[in-house]
């Protein structure tokens, strides 16, 4: 039987209430689709942050250099961080005639020889798919020649999005490393957390919370994440799927498969937070660490108010536009709502149909959910006299065009806005660029234009 996923399967969710109702699927290709990002990057997004794994690109070197190092996911790993390492068989016209696989099994060897990963991820690539290098057979003799996982990922670019790319790189990792070792330990509160990058160091944010209150991270997909924990992950008795909806098929499988219930939570603003922690107790179902943490809320928000009441009156009256991706639309509007900004629109043409029922749901009835931001936010700033605009790097000439305050939120950015110290860091730069005259000054006319 292929290990290939099949497509099909993963685009009719039956996790995702929006499959059978839609006659296609939420991830579903369309022409163009991939231009957000297709799902080759979404699949190395979702594994990349493995920094002890060396993660190979069978194909063209323009792949890699496509989406090597697109977020900056932080690591607590001691050893040699192999996300350093930009790795490709770098397929060229040669290689597409005769076929790439002894080229590919020569640069496992060479990397498991010259740097020890403790996995290897092979990811296909629009080229070696179409020429039909036989990934599964190349890695299977890999693995037993050096006796460590080496996993094949399915995604290459064509089959669709970055967000059918995260579900591929998460049923690669199910396929072949969740179930395959045992923990030395357990605890009545293990958690997996699926879905969690750890970008700018967002999950060191509330992971001291949830170890203060006893709660176990067994292993992680993927942020800080390690192989050998990944490998437990079966063992752990919740799966706490952080924002990406993208990886719900990987916690429906592993609930079927292992029988481990899942919760869908957020860490951005101190609402979603304090729920998120919540949710987690309850769902664990112990009496005394539901208590626990409802203690725990209320220290954490007491101190929270205290050091957000100097930004209120700042932030009082003021408008933002979002324009960021998939949970992000609202994720993000939740915390600027709990800073007390109004959200007057967001993006969502990256999202999920979950996500745009969410963002929804937040913004509320007069909210704007743009779907083609770069053509609509000009104007929408315009038209609603917003103070704000919160978006990726692309977007700041409209913010210097209109006159208004900037802030980056997208995986560029530097600082960590998760959890309640990362709300503190979001009023922080919101207020640095709410005060600072660059922006007013850049969009006015010279004294001597007309």
């Amino acid at each position: 039987m292929s290990a290939k996923p099949k497509i099909r399967e993963l685009l009719n969710e039956s996790a995702c209430a929006h499959s059978p109702a839609k006659k296609s699927a939420c991830n579903a290709p369309t022409p163009g689709n991939t231009t957000g990002g297709c799902a080759f990057e979404g699949a190395q997004i979702t594994l990349f942050p493995y920094a002890d794994a060396a993660h190979l690109v069978h194909g063209p070197l323009t792949c890699l250099g496509a989406s090597w190092e697109t977020r900056a996911t932080r690591t607590s790993w001691e050893g040699r961080d192999l996300t350093q390492m930009g790795f490709t068989t770098a397929i060229t016209n040669n290689d597409v005639i005769f076929g790439g696989e002894e080229k590919l099994a020569a640069a496992i060897d060479y990397l498991v020889g010259h740097y020890a990963p403790q996995a290897v991820f092979v990811y296909a690539t629009c080229v070696t798919a179409l020429i039909g290098d036989d990934l599964d057979a190349v890695c299977k003799a890999a693995a037993a020649r050096h006796a460590l996982p080496v996993v094949p990922v399915h995604a290459p670019g064509f089959v669709g999005s970055k967000n059918l790319g995260s579900r591929l790189g998460g049923e690669a990792v199910l396929r072949h490393l969740i179930g395959t070792l045992e923990p030395e330990t357990t605890t009545p509160f293990d958690i997996n957390l699926i879905g969690e990058y750890n970008v700018t160091g967002d999950m060191w944010q509330y992971t001291p919370l949830l170890e203060e209150l006893g709660i176990r991270i067994l292993s992680s997909l993927s942020g800080d994440g390690r192989v050998a924990r990944i490998r437990t992950a079966h063992r752990a008795k919740l799966n706490v799927l952080v924002c990406a909806k993208s990886l719900i098929s990987l916690t429906r499988k592993m609930e079927e498969r292992y029988g481990i219930p899942s919760v869908s939570v957020s860490f951005y603003g101190r609402r979603d937070t304090s729920d998120g922690l919540r949710a987690i107790a309850a769902a664990l179902g112990d009496a005394d660490l539901i208590a626990r943490t409802g203690a725990l809320i209320a220290r954490e928000e007491a101190a929270l108010e205290g050091r957000l009441a100097p930004y209120r009156e700042l932030f009082r009256g003021k408008k933002a536009v979002l324009n960021t991706g998939g949970n992000k639309a609202w994720s993000i509007a939740s915390a600027l709502q709990d800073l007390g900004i109004e959200v007057v629109a967001t993006a969502v043409g990256k999202s999920t149909e979950a996500d745009r029922e969410k963002a929804r749901e937040y913004l509320g009835p007069n909210g704007i959910l743009m779907t083609r931001p770069g053509q609509e936010q000009a104007k929408i700033i315009d038209d609603t006299g917003a103070h704000l605009l919160l978006a990726g790097g692309r977007s700041l000439y409209t913010a210097l065009k209109k006159g208004i305050a900037f802030a980056d939120v997208n995986q560029e950015k530097k600082k960590s806005y998760g959890g309640y110290a990362g709300l503190l860091n979001l009023a922080e730069d919101l207020k640095n660029a709410l005060e600072t005259p660059v922006f007013r000054n850049a969009a006015r006319r010279a004294p001597w234009e007309k």
